[in-house]
C-alpha cells in the first residue's frame, strides 16, 4: 500500500480500502499505519488526516505507533503547530509517549529552529520518566552545531557525559 501512495495514486488507495472493507476483510491499523506512512511520505499529509478519521469512524483504536507517523509527517511536511497539536491533544488524553515520538518532536521544534524549545522538551521528556536514547540526543546536538550554537551543544554534550549517557 505504501506504493500505492508513494506513486501518486491515492485514489487507488481508496478503493483498495473499500474493496478489502466489501470483501469482509477490513484493514486492520497495521495496515492503515502503513497507508498513513506512504501518504505522509509522498506528502499529502491532509488526505492521511482524513484518513485517520475514516479509522477512528470505523471504530478502530489508532495506536502510539499512528500518531507518531502523523505527527513525523506533519513536521516533515513543514506543519509543525499541526504536530503539536497532536501531540498536545495525546498528552491531555493521557498516552504514554514514547522516545519515538518526543524526539520526532525534538527533530520538527530543531529544524524549524527553535532550540529552546527542543531543550525544553527533552526536559519534559526526562520529567515524564522517558529516557531519551543516542538518536535524539544526536539530533538536538547535532542542530545546535549546525546553528551555530556551539556553546548550547558542548553544555548538552558535557551532560550527558556527567550523566552516564556517553
Amino acid at each position: 500500500m505504501t506504493d500505492f501512495a508513494n506513486q501518486g495514486e491515492v485514489s487507488d488507495v481508496w478503493d483498495f480500502i473499500d474493496e478489502m472493507h466489501d470483501r469482509g476483510q477490513p484493514a486492520n491499523i497495521i495496515t492503515y499505519n502503513s497507508l498513513l506512512d506512504g501518504l505522509c511520505k509522498s506528502h499529502h499529509v491532509d488526505k492521511a488526516i482524513t484518513l485517520l478519521t475514516k479509522i477512528k469512524n470505523q471504530g478502530i483504536q489508532p495506536d502510539m505507533y499512528t500518531y507518531t507517523i502523523l505527527v513525523d509527517g506533519l513536521c516533515k511536511n513543514g506543519r509543525l503547530r499541526d504536530a503539536q497539536e497532536v501531540y498536545q491533544v495525546l498528552l491531555n488524553k493521557g498516552y504514554h509517549l514514547d522516545a519515538r515520538i518526543y524526539t520526532v518532536m525534538i527533530n520538527g521544534l530543531c529544524k524549524e529552529g527553535f532550540f529552546d524549545e527542543a531543550l525544553s522538551l527533552l526536559s519534559k521528556m526526562e520529567d515524564n520518566g522517558c529516557t531519551p536514547d543516542g538518536v535524539t540526543y544526536e539530533i538536538i546536538i547535532r542542530a545546535l552545531f549546525e546553528s551555530n550554537r556551539n556553546d548550547k551543544a558542548l553544555k548538552l554534550l558535557r551532560e550527558m557525559i556527567a550523566r552516564g549517557v556517553l
